[in-house]
Parts: structure tokens; sequence; C-alpha cells
């Protein structure tokens, strides 16, 4: 894939998404390094960070993980989970962020040249193809080596570039040690529903 120096770059991080394709990889992201990396590749404008947060607990083991993201180079886009019962009265919890990434990818297509996507969701296959028709490219960043693979079919497909998270493991990766103990910031994600 070719990156080019004078390309202006925004990136867009599906944060449950992320979270879940790594895990299910074997390691976690250092994003200072993926902040580094991505500015490496192009002019990057921004970086966004997309997340639910359960607004009703005293303490959220994310909560570290978005203060740091917001002092540290992103752009932070969170909103509260919604709790329901679902028709067989087993207790869920929504925090679908689908939209409010959508809308940003949208607002900032007419100022960027490349778009890359951290997300495997199928259902930002229209959101692709509708920036594409402004002439932006677009990568996904996600994987097919997990067992089920994180990427959508569709999603590959549009894309203009695919990249493979396990092949950006080495550039992007938490090293062993510096993972942090007792503590799993990224869990209240993964298990919000998209």
């Amino acid at each position: 894939m070719t990156f080019y120096a004078q390309e202006k770059l925004a990136i867009f991080i599906d944060g449950s998404n992320l979270y879940g394709a790594a895990k299910s990889l074997g390691f976690d992201i250092d994003y200072r390094k993926l902040l580094k990396w991505g500015a490496s590749r192009g002019r990057l404008l921004r970086a966004f960070y997309y997340t639910a947060l359960f607004e009703d607990q005293e303490y959220s083991p994310i909560r570290p993980l978005i203060d740091w993201l917001d002092y540290n180079g992103y752009t932070m886009v969170t909103k509260p989970t919604k709790e329901f019962t679902d028709a067989f009265g087993r207790r869920k919890v929504k925090g679908n962020m689908d939209i409010e990434l959508a809308i940003d990818v949208m607002e900032i297509a007419d100022r960027v040249d490349h778009i890359m996507l951290f997300s495997g969701d199928g259902d930002f296959r229209r959101l692709v193809e509708a920036v594409q028709r402004r002439g932006v490219r677009v990568t996904v960043v996600s994987t097919v080596r997990s067992q089920p693979p994180m990427v959508a079919d569709e999603l590959r497909r549009q894309a203009d570039h695919f990249l493979e998270l396990i092949d950006l493991a080495p550039e992007i990766a938490r090293a062993p040690q510096q993972r942090p103990q007792n503590q799993d910031y990224a869990d209240d994600s993964a298990e919000i529903m998209g």
C-alpha cells in the first residue's frame, strides 16, 4: 500500500471493535505508537476514538484510557450506554457509536485525502463508498486472521486498501511489560453491543 507524505490523513477508531480485534490476535494496542505510526504516513490532521461509557458506575475501567487519549492527541467521542431488557427478559447494554463516527467522517471528508478506519464493522461499507465518491482514499484496518474474522467481507472489498491488524502489531503493540497490572481498561467497551 502506498502512503504519500503530503497526503492529509484522518484516523477513525471504533474503540470496542479495535479492542476486540487486537484481543483476538493476542496483543494490546499502544495508542502512543499508533498515533506516531499514523503521523509517519502523511499529514495527520486528526485521530478520533469512539466508545460508549457506563455512566452509572462510580468507576469505569476504561476511564483512565479515555482520559489518557484525550490528553495525548486523540479527539474523544463518547456517549453513555443504554440499558434495556430484550424479548427474553435478559438485561442488555447498548452503546453503538456508528452514527457519531459516520457524521464525523462525512464532515471531514472535504478536508482530507485519506481516511484510515480502524473497524471491521460492515455497517460502514456505505460510508466508505460515500467518501470515495468525494475522492477520498479509504484504508480499513482490521483482521481476517482471527476466528471468526473481525472484518466484514463487504467492508474489506469496498475499501481502497485493507491493512491486516496483526501485520501492524510490531509497530503499534504494547510491550508485554507495559500491560497494566490488575486492570483491563477496555473490558467495558468490549462487552457493549455495537
